[in-house]
This record gives C-alpha cells, structure tokens and sequence, in this order.
C-alpha cells in the first residue's frame, strides 16, 4: 500500500516564494493554451457551436473531506477526480479546470511539486487542463477547490429531474468500496486485495458511461454523499418515490463493513440512473462493452404524500430503517 500521511521534512517551506514564483514554477506548466500561461486574469475560451458547458465545483478540507497529514497525491486526484466525477454524471467530456488553493506556510517545495505532478497525470489521463486559478499561503488546514468545465451536446445533459415512475434504477461498479479503503487507511492495514485503498484515494470518474448513458438514462447523479442520499436527491428532484432492493445492492461481499455502512457512506463516485424498462437490454450491453458492472437496484414509482424520497426494501418489502442515509454537509 502506498504511503497515505506524513509531511516531507527538512525542505524549504513555501512561505519562503511568492505567490507568483508558486504560480510559474509549478502552476504555469500544468496551463493549456485557454489559461494563457497563467499570465493574465482570466483564461478565454471559445466554445464549439452545437453545445452547452457544463461547469462544477467542489472543495476539499484536510481534516474533513481527507484525513489529516494525506500526501499530496490524495489531495490532487481526489481533488479533481470528485469534479470530473460532477462531469461524468451529467455526461459531459471535461475541458479544464480552475485550481484554488490555501496551503499553509510550513509545507515545502516537495510538496507542492508531487500535488502538481499528480495534477499534471491526471489531465493526461482525462484530456483537460489548468486554465487559471488562485493560490494564497495562510495559517490553516490545506484546502484545495476545483471548478471543472466540460461540454455536452446541446440539449442532451442528463439531470436529476427526468426520473419517471416505471423507470429502472441503476449504479454502476461496487458500493462502499471507497468507505472500505477509509477504513483500511484508519486501522492502518495492509491487505487491499480488493482495491478498496485505490477506490479512496484515486476513485474513477465514470466518464465514459455518462457519456454514453445520454439518451438512454432519463436521470442520473454520481454517488459522493452514499448511495442511499444520492438516490434520494433524484426523486425529489424529478418528484417521484424510489424503492431500492436491499437484497440487490453490489456491495462485495469481501467487504469489512456491513451493507448499511456500504450504502450510506459517500466517496464511491459510481453512476446512480433511471431509465426506462424498454432500455434494460441496452444497459447491459453497455456494462458488457465497458467492461463495467451496472447493477438493477430499483425501480422509480409514482410520489406518495407522506413517503421519504428513496426507501429501501427488504426481502419481505419492508422498508429498512437507517441511522443516516448519507454524508450531511456542514
């Protein structure tokens, strides 16, 4: 297993540069041509006629959304990947990203350079790049936000509020991988046959399947607040009821924690979509062509004065109470 915490010692901190020598050292190479080198105050962009941008944001706080003292690798993949993740669920293909960044005086230059360098892996892999940002040196937790844009044929982006009663319910790959991998880093464990530590630490957008779920799935959202959560963002937003079989849940069966956990905890970054009976041959066409295990979870029924937004269903029909349905944002 990878090292997961600890600082790099007896290197110069950053305090000791600017803010612009941060920017043309180790920001400036990881700019496409829209960031302009990172030398003017905003980057320029002309959109390709025939699409709609698509743009998101999310923001990761050492001690809340990442363990205290994670190397900079963690903050940079899961950084951008959550971002992408935002992209993939409304079938968007990413074009760049902003970068903010609060970093506190004592990190050093070995730091700084692997985040970057982890950045600089990731826009090869996914196709974008650093098109501007900003960078400030305070007393503080390291705290890292990213607004990514992508684009999506115009008309065509998938969106929380098209669930129809009679639609399949979906989620693609295993749940409770990532809260698996958590765990894992916690007790400080060793074992990850099962790539529960990759599935925190490096989680992949479903890129790929959002773009390919465009005028299949009827609604769509990635799974980052729990599975449960998530599902439920969907009914109320397309103002349906969603039954969930707990019986049915792709959660592995190597994994340390038990079901509730694995489908209540966030970080998965897996695909959770409606979409209609008549489309159910084609999913799993699409799981075999991807090579992607997309799971029947549900099914979307009419709204019931009274009904929570998502229920999930034991064998006997029964609706299974939980402590929490997922991350509650503070």
């Amino acid at each position: 297993m990878p090292r997961t915490f600890g600082r790099n010692a007896g290197q110069d901190p950053i305090a000791h540069m600017g803010e612009f020598d941060r920017i043309a050292r180790y920001l400036a190479p990881l700019a496409g041509p829209e960031g302009l080198c990172l030398a003017d105050d905003a980057a320029l962009h002309t959109p390709p006629p025939g699409f709609d941008f698509v743009m998101t944001k999310d923001m990761l706080a050492e001690g809340v959304h990442v363990p205290t003292g994670c190397v900079p690798d963690i903050f940079a993949r899961r950084a951008l990947r959550s971002n992408l993740s935002d992209l993939a669920a409304m079938g968007a293909k990413p074009l760049g990203y902003l970068l903010g960044l609060s970093l506190p005086p004592h990190l050093d230059d070995i730091w700084l350079q692997a985040f970057c360098n982890a950045l600089g892996a990731d826009q090869l892999r996914y196709g974008l790049s650093l098109w501007g940002g900003d960078s400030i040196c305070v007393d503080g937790p390291i705290t890292v936000s990213i607004t990514a844009l992508g684009l999506v044929p115009a008309g065509t982006a998938l969106r929380r509020d098209g669930a129809q009663p009679g639609d399949d319910v979906f989620v693609s790959g295993f749940i409770g991988q990532a809260a698996a991998g958590l765990h894992l880093l916690n007790e400080d464990a060793e074992e990850d046959a099962c790539g529960w530590h990759t599935a925190y630490v490096a989680p992949e957008p479903r890129i790929s399947l959002g773009d390919a779920l465009r005028g299949r799935a009827t609604a769509a959202i990635d799974v980052s607040d729990g599975l449960v959560a998530d599902v439920g963002h969907i009914a109320t937003a397309s103002k349906v009821s969603i039954a969930l079989a707990l019986n049915d849940m792709p959660v592995h069966p190597q994994n340390p924690l038990g079901i509730e956990d694995a489908i209540t905890a966030g970080d998965d970054y897996e695909l959770a979509f409606t979409a209609p009976p008549e489309k159910r041959s084609e999913i799993f066409t699409l799981s075999e062509s991807l090579g992607l295990r997309l799971t029947k979870i549900g099914q979307v029924r009419a709204a019931a004065a009274g009904q929570e937004p998502c229920t999930v269903l034991d064998t006997l029909g029964n609706a299974v109470a939980f402590k929490k349905t997922g991350w509650q944002h503070g």
